[in-house]
């Protein structure tokens, strides 16, 4: 992992050529995680996080005071923003895409904390490349249904020929992901992840919704099949969070389907020697129909 450099004029350190201000700041306080931490952290699973984030545009949570301070969400360019987060023009928007760990560190300086990318790249908006389940539990809901919820989707995908696989969200849920080729547009991907939903809450509607009111949820898992709405996003594989104790979404492998124990302490301390992923960029499938 490259070091951090100190620079000359003032309390910064230099990390992948970004100059990272108050770098003893305390992102996540209870955690001890720095906001140096953080840019190294970057650094350190780059190889991990930049193939779920780079060339993307990006839906950003900003807490420049830390976790335990006030989040915003970012979608576009503000001043201040270095050269090393790419501008993506997109009629009359503009989004923000990263290319590089430079990228990452130079959010991380603007208190970035949380990366929630596109399932489509820059290069083809309109098509998305990925399709994502996401398994949410009210309070109170056990963990083990979110785990059934998420098995029985995955042989419902395996029934169609689709290999899926499992990412935990740094939180109570799951997503169960797809990787496709880029031929269908976002409303027929909706429509497949809504259709695949709908199966499992007719299966077990006192276990499972796809409504997203409050009073609909209660007691039930949430399947958010809107995660593949043109503009929407879910939290990328080897993001932090912006909760206690620096939790990370992390790629888990379905037959160590588990709780999620990753924390950017952690992995800074005992980095990950391989992913359960390995093929996720590698395979070629379509959506049926």
């Amino acid at each position: 992992m490259p070091k951090a450099k100190a620079a000359p004029k003032d309390d910064a350190v230099t990390v992948a050529g970004i100059a990272v201000t108050h770098p003893d700041r305390l992102l996540w306080p209870a955690a001890g995680v720095t906001k140096r931490d953080l840019a190294d952290y970057c650094v350190a699973v780059a190889d991990r996080l930049l193939p779920q984030v780079a060339n993307r545009p990006l839906t950003l949570l900003r807490c420049p005071g830390g976790s335990e301070g006030e989040c915003f969400v970012q979608k576009h360019p503000w001043p201040g923003l270095s050269k090393a987060v790419r501008r993506l023009r997109d009629g009359d928007d503009e989004w923000l895409v990263v290319d590089d760990a430079a990228g990452l560190v130079a959010l991380v300086q603007m208190g970035v904390l949380e990366f929630h990318p596109w399932g489509a790249t820059a290069d083809d908006l309109e098509h998305p490349d990925r399709v994502v389940f996401d398994f949410d539990p009210d309070e109170g809901v056990p963990w083990a249904r979110v785990v059934e919820g998420a098995k029985a989707v995955r042989a419902r995908l395996d029934g169609m020929g689709l290999q899926s696989f499992l990412k935990s969200t740094g939180g109570k849920g799951l997503h169960v992901v797809i990787p496709i080729e880029p031929h269908a547009g976002w409303e027929a991907v909706k429509a497949f992840a809504h259709g695949i939903a709908e199966r499992l809450v007719d299966d077990a509607p006192d276990r499972y919704t796809t409504n997203p009111l409050k009073e609909a949820r209660h007691g039930r898992v949430f399947l958010d099949h809107l995660r593949n709405s043109r503009g929407a996003t879910a939290v990328a594989a080897f993001s932090p969070r912006a909760r206690a104790g620096a939790p990370i979404a992390v790629p888990l492998a379905w037959e160590a389907l588990g709780d999620d124990p990753a924390t950017v302490r952690r992995v800074l301390t005992d980095p990950p020697a391989d992913t359960p992923w390995p093929d996720f960029s590698k395979l070629h499938q379509r959506l049926p129909g």
